[in-house]
């Protein structure tokens, strides 16, 4: 049986004649607000996209008692996805950048429903929630459910591995801190473990493997690199960092980057290749075994550690979510107010939707799943249930792209900046770069806390960096 959650209680008079002040009943168009029920908007899915939009709503309907916001999610904290390279390859603390939901929406005037949606109700209006359990295998949460009048639909996206054998089994996927938590305690063991054996490092033992050259495979390249000669150097010297270590970068397109232009493309291998990292372009990969990964052209990759970075799609519960239409690869597709198609009540935006580019051109494909567009479509989503609540129609989404940064850590930072000065591309590498691309972090970060609190964290992080070890141990 589902259970029911109990409705939220009516708003107080004076908070609907405040948003009806703010928005005048004149025009015809716009609804007596003070005459309808609280209206119950559902975000499901806390990653960037949808903790931005849960924050905003909060901080503005929510706090004014204007609507219901309520954010549901299957994680206890939040942690910004660019950031898991840094956090498996051990040069970011996971527990210095993690945000706790329960805490953001006591601060943020929102609710948090824990819990993985697994189903919708479209008739009824509502998400249909699973079970959570506790490691002893006690339940925490019933079967549940909740009812919505707007529905926002930001469940992100999970690494497709095209059905490759042994993936699941042998390789590691980079989708949720827990994971990159889990690369790192390999990592380290695996030094340690070489360090401590009677015999010489095998060979292929301290070799990673890395499946798929976009910007998360070839940031965590770099950044291994450093880390992994990082951790040997407090006292692992039976390990020969230049010659025992190897990282290999696969990637079955001519280049790596191919979804970024060319140059950006050869500013990067030129670096990969100064610091070692080998690059194995036009490799496409038959399977991943427990000591390395096969080839279709018949090269064997020996690795220890391998990480599984090629290919985006839409999460399982996309795949049938009560006859919403999805795209192939499994996303929500969605028209350009960000409404699905078959139902004007529910939206998607972030990785998980197939968002057109430019409606008036559709051989320009969809938005790309980036941390900016993420951005953008939870900024223009807060002002579209603003519109749904006084009546007004919904306007078309406009991606602006500002360009594209790829982080190598310490080493450098290369990318290109769009319609910057004259309006036309511009490339740009080394310090300045690398401070465009924190930039964008602290650009989420601002839409969390704001800027004072921003600016203390920043500066706190920064002092208590000079009292640790440059990279996580344990």
């Amino acid at each position: 049986m589902v259970q029911q959650a109990t409705e939220e209680p009516q708003p107080k008079d004076e908070a609907a004649a405040g948003l009806a002040a703010e928005h005048p009943a004149s025009k015809p168009a716009r609804r007596n607000l003070t005459a309808t029920p609280l209206h119950k908007v559902v975000v499901v899915g806390g990653g960037a996209a949808g903790l931005e939009l849960a924050t905003k709503l909060g901080d503005s309907l929510g706090r004014r008692g204007q609507a219901s916001i309520a954010l549901v999610e299957r994680a206890r904290s939040h942690l910004w996805k660019p950031l898991l390279h840094e956090v498996a390859a051990g040069s970011m603390d996971p527990d210095e950048h993690e945000l706790d939901y329960l805490a953001q929406a006591h601060w943020h005037h929102f609710r948090f429903r824990f819990g993985e949606m697994t189903g919708l109700d479209r008739v009824r209006k509502e998400v249909l929630l699973a079970p959570t359990f506790d490691e002893e295998g006690r339940e925490i949460t019933p079967r549940r459910s909740f009812p919505y009048d707007t529905l926002v639909i930001a469940v992100g996206s999970v690494t497709n591995d095209f059905g490759t054998p042994g993936v699941r089994e042998h390789a590691i996927a980079l989708e949720t801190s827990e994971q990159a938590m889990r690369f790192h305690r390999r990592l380290v063991n695996a030094c340690l473990r070489a360090h401590t054996q009677p015999g010489p490092v095998r060979p292929g033992q301290l070799h990673v493997a890395i499946i798929g050259a976009g910007a998360t495979g070839t940031e965590l390249a770099a950044e291994l690199h450093r880390t992994a000669r990082a951790v040997i150097a407090y006292g692992l010297d039976r390990i020969d960092p230049e010659k025992d270590i190897r990282i290999t970068l696969i990637e079955a397109a001519d280049r790596v980057l191919p979804g970024l232009p060319p140059r950006i493309s050869e500013a990067a291998t030129r670096l990969l290749q100064k610091l070692g990292v080998e690059i194995c372009t036009g490799g496409r990969v038959n399977e991943v075994g427990p000591d390395g990964v096969q080839l279709a052209d018949g090269r064997f990759v020996p690795a220890e550690l391998v990480v599984w970075a090629a290919g985006v799609k839409g999460p399982e519960v996309l795949k049938d979510l009560d006859g919403l239409e999805v795209s192939r690869s499994n996303q929500l597709v969605v028209l350009p107010t960000l409404q699905t198609t078959r139902d004007p009540d529910v939206f998607a935006l972030g990785d998980c939707a197939w968002c057109p580019r430019d409606p008036e051109r559709p051989e320009a494909g969809p938005v790309p799943p980036r941390a900016q567009a993420a951005h953008q479509q939870a900024s223009h989503m807060v002002r579209q249930v603003r519109r749904r609540l006084l009546g007004e129609p919904l306007r078309p989404f406009a991606y602006q792209d500002f360009g594209s940064l790829v982080s190598f850590g310490e080493y450098s930072t290369v990318g290109n900046l769009m319609g910057f000065l004259s309006g036309k591309s511009m490339m740009i590498e080394g310090w300045f770069a690398r401070l465009m691309y924190r930039s964008l972090y602290k650009m989420h970060e601002r839409a969390l806390h704001g800027t004072a609190k921003t600016a203390l964290s920043t500066l706190a992080r920064t002092l208590t960096r000079r009292t640790e070890p440059r990279v996580k141990l344990h």
